[in-house]
Order: C-alpha cells, then sequence, then structure tokens
C-alpha cells in the first residue's frame, strides 16, 4: 500500500483528471484527497457537476489537527465517490481557505501513510506546487511523486525548474527514485525519451491525449458507450500498473539496502 501524489510546475497539464482516473482505475481500496491550494474544487464541481452535496473536507482536517484528533477525524470527512468505492476528501473552496490548512500538510503526510495499516492506498491531487501555501510535505514524503507534464514545449520548460529542485530536495534524504514524470499526451511533439533527457527524471507512465474521454472526469460529460475502452482509460489503467510496480520495486530495493547496512559491521 502507498502514497502517490500528482502536482504540477505550471500551466493545467492534467492532474486533476489523472489524479481522478488513476483512483477510479484502481485496483486495491484507495482514498482520492483534494490539496489543490487554489480551491478549484474540480472533481466536486467538474466530475460531480456541483450535485452532491458534502460540507466536509481538509477545513475539518485542519481544526482535527489543532485539537490533536486528526487520526481519527480523516475517517468521519470522506466520501464515497458515486458508482466506486474510491474515498474522496473534499479539499478546499477558494484559495483564501488555503493558508488555514498549510499547517496541515506535515502531519497529515504521516496519517495518509499510516493508511496503510487500514489497507488502503492513497492518491494526492496536489495542483500546481509553486502556489503559495501548497502540499509540498505531502509530495515529498509521497511513496511515488509523479510531475505531471504535457510533451509541447512551454510545459517542458515550465516544469523543468521543479524537477531539478524536488530531485535535489530528495536526493537530499535518499529518496531520489521516489520521483518521476506521468507524460500526458507523449508525442505532441515529444517523445518520453526526450522529455526524459530535458527534465532528467524517468517517465513512469504515459497518459494519450484524449479530450473526449478526459472531459468525463474534467467536467461531468455524458461517457459515451466506447468510453470505458477510450485511449485515455487504458492508458490509466496501464499507469496504475507502472506506479504500482515501481513503488514495490523501490521498497524491495530499500529493504534489501537496509538489510545490507544492517549486516555490515
Amino acid at each position: 500500500m502507498a502514497v502517490i501524489s500528482l502536482f504540477s510546475g505550471s500551466g493545467a497539464p492534467g492532474v486533476t483528471v489523472s489524479s481522478l482516473g488513476l483512483a477510479l482505475a484502481w485496483q486495491r481500496h484507495v482514498m482520492l484527497v483534494d490539496a489543490d491550494a487554489s480551491g478549484s474544487s474540480s472533481i466536486l464541481a467538474g466530475y460531480l457537476q456541483g450535485q452532491t452535496v458534502h460540507d466536509r473536507g481538509l477545513l475539518d482536517l485542519a481544526v482535527a489537527n489543532r485539537v490533536g484528533n486528526l487520526g481519527s477525524a480523516i475517517a468521519t470527512v470522506s466520501m464515497t465517490l458515486p458508482g466506486s468505492t474510491v474515498e474522496f476528501v473534499p479539499g478546499v473552496r477558494s484559495h483564501q481557505q488555503a493558508a488555514s490548512v498549510a499547517p496541515l500538510w506535515e502531519p497529515l503526510s504521516g496519517v495518509l501513510r499510516a493508511m496503510e495499516q487500514r489497507g488502503v492506498d492513497v492518491v494526492v491531487d496536489a495542483g500546481r506546487i509553486g502556489l503559495e501555501n501548497s502540499p509540498l510535505p505531502v509530495v515529498r514524503s509521497s511513496d511515488l511523486a509523479l510531475l505531471v507534464v504535457r510533451s509541447d514545449l512551454p510545459a517542458v520548460a515550465g516544469a523543468r525548474g521543479w524537477a531539478q529542485s524536488l530531485q535535489e530536495q530528495l536526493a537530499a534524504v535518499g529518496t531520489a527514485q521516489q520521483l518521476g514524470i506521468l507524460l500526458v499526451g507523449p508525442g505532441r511533439p515529444y517523445s518520453s525519451r526526450e522529455i526524459r533527457s530535458v527534465l532528467g527524471l524517468p517517465v513512469v507512465a504515459e497518459i494519450p491525449w484524449d479530450p473526449e474521454a478526459a472531459q468525463v472526469y474534467y467536467s461531468g460529460a455524458t461517457p459515451k458507450k466506447s468510453f470505458a475502452s477510450s485511449p485515455l482509460n487504458r492508458g490509466l489503467r496501464t499507469a496504475v500498473s507502472a506506479t504500482q510496480g515501481l513503488i514495490a520495486n523501490n521498497r524491495q530495493r530499500l529493504g534489501t539496502q537496509q538489510t545490507t547496512e544492517g549486516a555490515n559491521p
């Protein structure tokens, strides 16, 4: 079980669509957390078209954290996304509320990692990581942190600085292998190999460019009969396998390293 965070360096490359799509395609019990500091409420207003009333979320967790009740409170603020088993924790409703939850990010990181004891994986929509009060502590503590990037030049240019900065931060604590790229629209115009060369990070998974299917996740558009087998959903299922496989390999490598170090006098 693991915590996976998705985020962007700039623009809107599809972090929410990718996060929601991965959670719905997940093969185990999963919780989706909206930690976007912009307060866009993309899932409630978009995917659920504002038709689902839910008055709990991160602000309630911030209050619970102040009174020392964060660990038990997280189970009370989530809702189940219709037609799925995905637990969803809504985020702030506006960027003005983001400062109120900023002190939450560090302790929440520990609580999310402890969800493993409940047999629950966690997918975090961290939004644009460069925003003030963004959930950087959650990203840094994730088992896998995915920088979502489109394959065009403006997107790559905007991601380059964050790719280098986060790589340095994680390398300093020995977890650089937990950082990678989720590439949206490979070949438009750059390939995974070209993106990896420029950003210096491995491309963990690719999501095909499929605007029609993406609208189902982004704005709650009515899915067509071919939606389940669309390029986007095939890509999401492949991405789930890739992320789970990488996390398992990283954990095995870490366990082997610790065992070897423990054996040395």
